[in-house]
């Protein structure tokens, strides 16, 4: 693990809410100038800390802003079957994120959409070619939080 002081810390704070942020301006948001904070940034990316810079769009202003949660439940837990369990679900675009859970559920799938009818598409993508036990649909009603940076509090 990485070694982050309370700097490091702020840096990756900021980043979290606005990654287009300029190195000055982050520089001195931190209370750093320019040059040591831009190394810092490096020595995070080179680490392994930060691992990409994204931008998050609307879901809703590029029409997917239905969400469904779906449940898998398998009976097959050979690596063959997984390997192609993986492939199929990484050839679906709506699935933006993907889990193997334990407990009930075998995996856990978030998957966005425009309406039902595109979700009904892609839940017959899914099964099309993979043996699955049960599969169990759950349409989000409202987003109540929705974050992508991750709490800092734990860095020892």
């Amino acid at each position: 693990m990485t070694k982050l002081d309370s700097i490091d810390r702020k840096i990756l704070h900021v980043l979290q809410r606005d990654a287009a942020i300029q190195v000055s301006d982050l520089a001195a948001e931190v209370g750093l100038s320019t040059t040591p904070c831009w190394r810092r940034v490096q020595r995070l990316k080179e680490s392994g800390v930060i691992t990409r810079n994204v931008m998050l769009v609307d879901p809703k202003k590029v029409n997917v802003g239905v969400t469904v949660f779906v449940s898998v439940r398998t009976s097959v837990h050979s690596q063959s079957w997984f390997e192609q369990f993986c492939a199929a679900v990484e050839a679906i675009p709506e699935v933006v994120e993907f889990y193997r859970m334990s407990g009930d559920v075998d995996y856990l799938l978030r998957v966005v959409v425009p309406d039902i009818a595109a979700y009904d598409q892609v839940y017959k993508r899914l099964i099309a070619n993979t043996q699955l036990s049960d599969v169990s649909s759950s349409f989000a009603m409202e987003e109540l939080k929705f974050t992508t940076a991750l709490p800092l509090s734990y860095i020892p």
